[in-house]
């Protein structure tokens, strides 16, 4: 999968200036009487709308730049499709500056202004979509942000422009997204150990939950595995478990059907991990989890509720920088 986020809006709340990849700032952006700066139309850069002088936070700056992102796009001009290094990147930017710079109900209402441009061609429409699939939710995205995507799905499965089968996907994408949200209690489920023993995962009783659902060939499983083995804040966690106070557990979790695979690959994993597997394959079956791709990583607190869904080793370990 090609990504393209080549570069970002350091300055944009304060300039107006766009990124260099799909709008060429060197040489078609010049200063106004105020000092700021706006873009000289052309058919080949994306162009960014003007900010009024009197708005001068970078709160409302940014503000309102969401939410004239795309006034100067042409929906209606399927040319664009093909030019990713327009298009694509300018939806990348975009994508970033609502993630970084405004604030999350800010962000949700630029979003359904963007949601209602694209319904201006049934293409486009079907383009975006896809950007915003490819961005917001598939595994390996480096913008990965299913809040963001719930937004885009509410509004994908009631639009005119689908068929009740393309309308499908969107469904199944929804409904699997809500499961298991940051801030809601964690899906329960039985985990069976090499040696026969079954327990729930709401059985473990643990200030912190890490739970990996991994699968024994997945190369990605053996260098995230590694990763937390190495993790100096992972382990000063760990460290601070006792007889009386449980601090972090890491629960690995295979919920595939070949377990002798499983209980070939278990020599790898750490002994004072917990390591166990879906005797029953419940997960799979039932969809508890929306498990798109292996390592899946969910952090739980003591209630189970969750912390972080489906997130980096990178993000899981910053969290134990800052915990006590």
């Amino acid at each position: 999968m090609k990504w393209a986020y080549n570069c970002f809006f350091l300055f944009f709340v304060f300039a107006a200036v766009a990124c260099s990849s799909s709008r060429k700032v060197s040489s078609n952006v010049e200063p106004n009487a105020t000092g700021l700066s706006t873009q000289i139309v052309s058919e080949n850069i994306f162009h960014l709308p003007q900010i009024p002088e009197n708005i001068t936070s970078p709160e409302e700056r940014g503000k309102f730049l969401v939410m004239h992102y795309w006034d100067r796009f042409d929906f209606n001009n399927e040319r664009l499709i093909s030019r990713p290094e327009i298009t694509e990147q300018a939806f990348v930017d975009y994508i970033h500056i609502l993630q970084n710079y405004v604030l999350f109900e800010d962000a949700k209402k630029s979003l359904q202004y963007t949601l209602t441009k694209m319904e201006e061609n049934k293409a486009m429409h079907a383009y975006f979509a896809s950007l915003f699939e490819k961005y917001l939710y598939e595994p390996d995205s480096p913008f990965r942000n299913e809040e963001f995507y719930l937004v885009v799905l509410e509004r994908l499965i009631k639009s005119p422009l689908l068929s009740d089968a393309e309308k499908s996907k969107y469904k199944f994408q929804l409904r699997m997204a809500k499961k298991n949200r940051v801030g809601k209690k964690a899906t329960n489920f039985d985990c069976t150990l090499a040696t026969g023993e079954t327990f729930s995962l709401y059985s473990i009783k643990s200030n912190y939950l890490l739970v990996i659902f991994l699968d024994p060939e997945c190369s990605s499983c053996d260098a995230v595995i590694r990763y937390i083995m190495d993790s100096d804040p992972i382990n000063r966690a760990m460290k601070m478990n006792s007889p009386t106070r449980t601090m972090l557990t890491v629960l690995t979790m295979y919920p595939g059907e070949n377990i002798d695979k499983w209980l070939d690959y278990l020599p790898q994993l750490p002994s004072e991990w917990m390591n166990a597997y879906d005797q029953g394959m419940i997960i799979a079956k039932k969809n508890l989890y929306d498990v798109k791709a292996y390592p899946s990583l969910y952090l739980l607190d003591k209630n189970k509720k969750v912390i972080l869904k489906d997130s980096p080793i990178e993000v899981v370990e910053g969290f134990f920088f800052v915990s006590p």
